[in-house]
């Protein structure tokens, strides 16, 4: 490994902070780290595809965050030697996974590396709204004292959509608490569910019966806009809903009327259909409660998300196929193909 030769682009400027944890994986690798244009480090901006375009060609390899990996980027930076695209975190959305097989390149992702922060943040967002922190919050600082009782957590049924590694933790959390769990999934683990105590249901059903609904599906073409107007009316008219998978799943004009409307009695929201979300109508309203697509990132799991793409990367490139990282196996073969006219090269 020690001969390898080539630049990884780093694409998500807050990995810079911590360099000593990805770094060296890569620089033992014969890797070169690159960043970013300045801009990114100093604002952490997400890149933008003209800036992909201008900075991906030449480098062998990706450390991606969110920026929009698009079928123009892929095919310039892969003609000239882009051989993978390793996603720090768990979704992929952001990449052109066709695209990418098109053209021989290699998609990563870092599964298990997040789920129990995510797991937290929904809680905190859940407790949040349930116990009014925001409002209890801006009220003492007008010199009141709202001292009022509030909802508890134990005793709610708690909805779960997609109980995959996110809701399963989630669903670990909410027996903790006292609550009642219904899950539905395309594709449920029964076994888990039947030893966690948790009831598979229809979408339907959930929506009907559950005091707070979480979100823990990926952002595909089924379940863009799966929360809209028809799914809001099925939920009852003090639920809450918390969204920390993927902007887009949400129909946000229609939550908006939802919750102006008291339709729906609040939500905690960390994902946006555009991030960030300045425009939104959502950010009036005094029953949202918003954070910045932070809840898959505390210090130990940012950690655990630089780690696995430099390791994907490297191993890789030593000629290796760790599947258990790999979104699109069906590319091996034309990888190789680009993977030993590379390893001529340098």
């Amino acid at each position: 490994m020690s001969g390898m030769r080539g630049r990884v682009l780093v694409g998500p400027a807050p990995l810079r902070q911590i360099e000593a944890v990805f770094g060296p994986i890569l620089q033992e690798a014969g890797l070169e780290v690159r960043y970013p244009p300045r801009r990114q480090i100093l604002e952490e901006v997400q890149m933008t595809e003209a800036e992909l375009l201008e900075h991906l060609p030449g480098c062998v390899a990706a450390i991606a965050g969110s920026e929009p990996y698009t079928r123009r980027v892929i095919e310039r930076a892969a003609a000239a030697g882009l051989l993978v695209i390793a996603r720090a975190g768990v979704g992929y959305d952001g990449v052109d996974v066709a695209a990418a097989s098109e053209y021989g390149v290699v998609v990563c992702y870092a599964p298990g590396t997040n789920h129990e922060a995510v797991a937290e943040h929904t809680f905190a967002l859940m407790l949040g709204l349930l116990r009014n922190i925001r409002g209890q919050d801006q009220a003492i600082r007008r010199g009141e004292w709202p001292r009022r009782a509030v909802e508890p957590a134990r005793g709610k049924v708690l909805g779960i959509i997609g109980l995959g590694r996110i809701g399963k933790a989630v669903a670990r959390r909410a027996r903790v608490f006292g609550m009642t769990v219904l899950a539905h999934d395309i594709a449920p683990d029964h076994t888990f569910a039947a030893a966690e105590g948790i009831q598979l249901v229809p979408l339907e059903t959930l929506l009907r019966q559950a005091d707070i609904v979480t979100l823990h599906v990926p952002k595909t073409p089924q379940t863009v806009n799966l929360i809209c107007r028809q799914t809001i009316q099925w939920m009852k008219p003090n639920a809450l809903l918390i969204n920390t998978a993927r902007g887009g799943i949400v129909n946000e004009s229609d939550l908006y009327e939802a919750l102006r409307s008291g339709r729906l009695a609040g939500a905690g929201l960390d994902v946006f259909a555009e991030e960030p979300p300045c425009s939104s109508p959502l950010l009036q309203l005094d029953n949202v409660l918003l954070t910045a697509h932070t809840a898959g990132v505390d210090h130990r799991s940012r950690e655990e998300m630089a780690r696995v793409p430099a390791q994907a990367i490297t191993r890789l490139l030593a000629g290796e196929w760790p599947e258990e990282w790999i979104v699109n196996p069906q590319v091996q073969d034309a990888f190789l193909r680009r993977w030993r006219q590379w390893k001529e090269r340098v």
